[in-house]
């Protein structure tokens, strides 16, 4: 059978495919330390997973509306509101499977064929494969380390062309941890007030892995209300990856949109998950804060280490928990065994001299850094910052 022409647009996530490669050497008896996963290693919170238990018991286990139950629905109005000072009703809110589906909606709902998508790198893996399903035409616009991988006003401007559709960013950032600033939002939002034919996907999922001590969203801007899509959900705030709900707020026509179609592709998210999600939203958020201390600590420890080994170029992080270390003097050298000629030369280095599972920086849009996810215990990060010194300081 000859399958269709769109899968050839994409290929498997690195992301994904460097955990498979992990866990395939892992069955092989190698001690792996698996750093590729952006997965948070807390349980989810008690209250969380009473409500879902209770839920169960009382009957919640049928279809729901496809956007999502009205209590959830309000429960992220309020939630926008006492976080971020932003005023949704329910029927600018859609509840997806998980805070990818949210973004394939609002991608499909916007993107035609030839529009013009801009993306700034570093970037999440999915958002150019999305674009690419849709048929759009993917911007790259680079940013580097020396500016903490953030886009400026002055490089936005120059990307924006008649053919703009939608702009596609992430703050706190996958894969660099960058956080922009409301002063640094403030100049991106007077660009786009210049130029009303473009939409915005505010990919908000790390909110609250957020050292800097306050979330700024792009959709606080009056101006732009109408034309920021935020996208969230609970996976990474609530340690609730596998329960898979993400959520979207935006204008009313494009969620209708996004209504239309997920009707069509999985309906409703879980009835059982929605209903543990507004105990998440409404309750107690100690657990959440904690976690974050955790990931806190554990940014330090390995930001920390990076800084010592030689050859290592680091920024730090302000949100999520990931590093995206510039590794590009090692690109060259050798081990007298094998040679490095990329990062993803580096990353199976990493994974089969050291044991350590990383993604290639490529992957996300830099050649010359990779990605460690430090979603981990302290323990397994000690040991993995001892194993990635030992095998860098053998590239000569």
């Amino acid at each position: 059978m000859q399958l269709a022409h769109r899968l050839n647009r994409i290929s498997e996530p690195q992301t994904i495919k460097m955990a498979k490669l992990g866990r395939e050497l892992k069955a092989q008896g190698a001690d792996v330390i698996d750093l590729s996963l952006g997965e948070p290693d807390f349980k989810t919170p008690a209250h969380i997973c009473d409500a879902a238990t209770k839920a169960m018991e009382e009957g919640f286990t049928k279809y729901t509306p496809v956007v999502g139950y009205p209590e959830l629905r309000q429960a992220i109005a309020d939630k926008l509101k006492r976080d971020n000072n932003l005023d949704y009703a329910i029927d600018e809110i859609i509840v997806s499977t998980g805070a990818k589906q949210s973004l394939a909606n609002a991608i499909l709902s916007i993107v035609n064929p030839g529009d013009e998508v801009i993306i700034p790198t570093p970037y999440w893996v999915t958002y150019s494969a999305l674009v690419q399903l849709s048929e759009g035409k993917v911007k790259f616009v680079n940013c580097f380390i020396d500016t903490d991988f953030k886009l400026s006003a002055e490089k936005l401007e120059e990307a924006i062309t008649p053919d703009t559709k939608l702009f596609i960013f992430s703050s706190p950032c996958n894969p660099t941890g960058s956080v922009y600033s409301k002063a640094e939002l403030t100049a991106l939002a007077e660009v786009f007030k210049r130029h009303p034919q473009v939409a915005i996907i505010s990919d908000e999922i790390y909110e609250y892995i957020n050292y800097t001590g306050k979330h700024e969203s792009i959709a606080q801007f009056p101006e732009l209300r109408d034309r920021v899509i935020i996208v969230n959900g609970m996976s990474k705030g609530f340690a609730m990856t596998g329960w898979r709900l993400g959520y979207m707020a935006g204008p009313k026509d494009i969620v209708q949109a996004c209504e239309k179609l997920q009707g069509q592709f999985t309906s409703a998210t879980s009835s059982i998950t929605q209903r543990a999600s507004i105990a998440a939203l409404t309750g107690d958020l100690a657990p959440t804060h904690n976690m974050t201390a955790s990931f806190r600590q554990r940014r330090d420890f390995v930001i920390g280490e990076l800084q010592k080994m030689p050859g290592v170029k680091i920024n730090m992080p302000e949100g999520a928990f990931y590093a995206f270390p510039n590794i590009s003097s090692f690109i060259g050298k050798t081990d007298g065994t094998t040679v490095i000629n990329n990062d993803e030369d580096l990353s199976m280095y990493l994974l089969h001299t050291a044991h350590i599972s990383t993604v290639n920086g490529a992957a996300f849009g830099n050649e010359n850094c990779i990605r460690i996810s430090f979603a981990t215990s302290m323990e397994k990060l000690e040991e993995a910052m001892k194993r990635m010194a030992a095998a860098f300081a053998k590239l000569q």
